[in-house]
C-alpha cells in the first residue's frame, strides 16, 4: 500500500507527506521518474530551479495523465536570486519552463547564495525580505498556492517573520538518522511551520551505518524505509529521491511503526561525520577551504 497521509498548511492547502525528490535527475530521466512515480501513487513532486530539471518534471506530469489538481508540485527560487525583481522573474520562468499555470509550493532555496553557504556570516536579511515579498505577491496572483523556505535557521526565519504579511508555511531542511536538528525542529513547530526532510537516507550514507542496518533488519524493512519512517514519525514531510520504480515502491511501503524506545535510540546515534562523495556540497557541510 502506498503511503498517502497528508498535512494541512496554515492557509488550508493540503500537502502529501511523501514526495518524490528529483535532485540530480536530468530532464529526460526526471520526466520518466515523475511519470512512473505518479503511476505508482505518488502525488507530491519536489524540484527546484537549481536542479535544472523543471522542464522534465513538467513533462512527466503531463505524460502521467493524472489531473493536475491531484498533483502537489514544489519548486524553489534559486539561492542566487536575492532581489524582488530577480525572484519574481524566476517564479514566472519556473511556470514557463514547467508548462504549468501554478505551482503548489514555492520555497526560497537558501538564505545565502550557494557560493557563500558555510563561507560567510552574511545572512542576507534585507535581501531575503525582498525575495519573500516576491513570493507573497506570487501567492496573491495565484501563481503559487503556498510559500515557504529551505535551509533557513531560526534567525533567518525571525527576519522574515518580523515583516511578513504571510508567514512562512514550510521549512525544508536536511534531516535524517544521525543528523536531526532538534532545536530547529522545535523552533519551527513553535511557529506552526511545517518541516520537510530532504536526503532522508543521508545520500546513501545511512545504508553503511551498522546500527541503522541492524534496526532495519529487526523491523524487516530496508534501511531507506526505516529512514523515511523515522522522519515521518518526527512529523515531517519526507522527500526521498528515486529513479528506479522498485525503489519508489519500496520507499512508499511504510506500513510499520518504529517504537518510541527505538525512535529514542535512533535520535541518540552519533552524528554522521562524512557524506562521502557528496561531502563537498554546501548542504552537507562542504567548505571551499575545508
Amino acid at each position: 500500500m502506498i503511503f498517502s497521509e497528508q498535512d494541512t498548511l496554515p492557509n488550508g492547502v493540503t500537502i502529501p507527506r511523501l514526495a518524490l525528490g528529483t535532485w540530480f535527475l536530468p530532464d529526460q530521466q526526471a520526466a520518466e521518474a515523475v511519470k512512473t512515480a505518479l503511476s505508482i501513487g505518488y502525488r507530491h513532486i519536489d524540484t527546484a530551479q537549481a536542479y535544472g530539471n523543471e522542464a522534465g518534471v513538467g513533462e512527466g506530469i503531463r505524460r502521467s495523465g493524472i489531473p493536475r489538481e491531484e498533483i502537489f508540485v514544489t519548486s524553489k527560487v534559486a539561492a542566487e536570486h536575492k532581489s524582488y525583481a530577480t525572484a519574481a522573474q524566476s517564479i514566472h520562468q519556473t511556470l514557463t519552463t514547467m508548462g504549468l499555470d501554478y505551482v503548489d509550493l514555492m520555497l526560497i532555496h537558501s538564505p545565502q547564495p550557494w557560493a557563500e553557504v558555510n563561507q560567510s556570516d552574511n545572512r542576507y536579511f534585507p535581501e531575503n525580505r525582498q525575495v519573500w515579498r516576491a513570493l507573497e505577491d506570487a501567492l496573491s496572483a495565484g501563481k503559487v498556492r503556498a510559500i515557504g523556505v529551505s535551509n533557513f535557521q531560526p534567525a533567518d526565519l525571525e527576519n522574515l517573520w518580523a515583516t511578513a504579511a504571510v508567514k512562512p508555511m514550510v521549512n525544508q531542511v536536511l534531516c535524517h538518522i544521525s543528523n536531526t536538528p532538534l532545536a530547529l525542529l522545535s523552533f519551527c513547530r513553535s511557529r506552526g511551520i511545517l518541516l520537510e526532510a530532504y536526503s532522508p537516507v543521508a545520500h546513501g550514507e545511512a545504508k553503511k551505518n551498522p546500527a541503522i542496518q541492524r534496526m532495519a533488519q529487526r523491523y524487516g524493512v530496508s534501511v531507506p524505509q526505516l529512514c523515511i519512517r523515522y522522519d515521518l514519525q518526527l512529523g515531517m514531510v519526507v522527500l526521498p529521491k528515486a529513479a528506479n520504480p522498485d525503489h519508489m515502491r519500496e520507499n512508499a511501503s511504510l506500513d510499520f511503526t518504529i517504537s518510541e524506545e527505538d525512535m529514542d535510540q535512533l535520535l541518540r546515534l552519533p552524528p554522521i561525520q562524512d557524506y562521502g562523495p557528496f561531502r563537498h556540497f554546501p548542504v552537507f557541510g562542504g567548505k571551499k577551504n575545508g
